[in-house]
C-alpha cells in the first residue's frame, strides 16, 4: 500500500492497490521517474541487495552527509539562494502548476517549474556538486533515527542509530507537494519506517 492522492476524495489517502511499480503519481511510471511509494526498509532491502549483486559499499547517506551534498558549499537557505521564487529552474516543489492541479491551500513557490506533482530526473538544474533534484520532486529517506534536535549527535558524519532501531527515521529536501518552508537544505521531516508516500523516495551513497 501507498499514500497517494486519491481523485475522488480530492485528498490523499492509503491505497492497498498502489507500490512503488504502480504509484498513483504518475499514473504510468516511467524509468525517468525516481522511484516513489518506498518505506524506509525497502529502501534499506534495495540498497543491501545492490551491494550483494555489485560487489561495492551501497548505503542510504547519512543526515549530515545529505545535507552537506545538498548545500554543496551554500549558506543560503537553498542551493541556488534564498528566494523560492527564484528556484523554479532548480527544484519542482509546491509551485503555482500544483497549486491550480491540487488545491492543497498551503503556499506555493510563486513560479511555475511545469510540473504538478513528480517530474522526470535531470529535469532541474544541478547543484554546484553536480547533484540533481536534492531539493523537492521526492522527499529522501536518510539513514538517521529522527530526533528533536541535533544535541549528542555524532561529531563526524555518522548517522545516528539506537541500539535495537528506532520507530521514524528522517527525510530530507523536501517534494514536488511541498511548501516553501519545507523546500530547503535544511528542513527536516521524519516518518515511521514503514510508511510510504507517493512523494517519497531515497538516495544512494557509495562509499570509496
Amino acid at each position: 500500500g501507498c499514500r497517494g492522492w486519491a481523485p475522488a476524495l480530492s485528498r490523499f489517502a492509503e491505497d492497498p492497490r498502489r507500490g512503488w511499480q504502480n504509484p498513483a503519481l504518475p499514473v504510468a511510471p516511467m524509468d525517468e521517474h525516481p522511484v516513489s511509494c518506498v518505506s524506509f526498509a525497502d529502501a534499506q532491502a534495495y540498497v543491501q541487495w545492490l551491494a550483494r549483486e555489485t560487489g561495492e559499499r551501497y548505503r542510504l547517506p547519512s543526515e549530515s552527509e545529505w545535507e552537506y551534498a545538498a548545500r554543496a558549499s551554500t549558506a543560503t537557505l537553498r542551493p541556488w539562494g534564498d528566494s523560492p521564487e527564484e528556484g523554479c529552474g532548480d527544484a519542482n516543489t509546491y509551485d503555482l502548476v500544483a497549486d491550480a492541479a491540487y488545491r492543497l491551500g498551503w503556499p506555493n513557490s510563486g513560479c511555475r517549474d511545469g510540473f504538478a506533482d513528480l517530474a522526470p530526473v535531470g529535469r532541474f538544474s544541478a547543484n554546484a556538486f553536480g547533484l540533481h533534484d536534492v531539493i523537492g520532486n521526492v522527499r529522501e529517506w536518510v539513514q538517521d533515527c529522527a530526533t528533536g534536535s541535533f544535541a549528542g549527535r555524532p561529531r563526524d558524519a555518522r548517522a545516528w542509530e539506537w541500539l535495537g532501531g528506532c520507530r521514524n527515521r528522517v527525510q530530507r529536501g523536501g517534494s514536488w507537494l511541498t511548501p516553501p518552508a519545507e523546500s530547503r537544505s535544511a528542513f527536516r521531516n521524519e516518518a515511521p519506517v514503514d510508511e510510504r508516500g507517493d512523494d517519497a523516495g531515497f538516495r544512494i551513497a557509495r562509499d570509496l
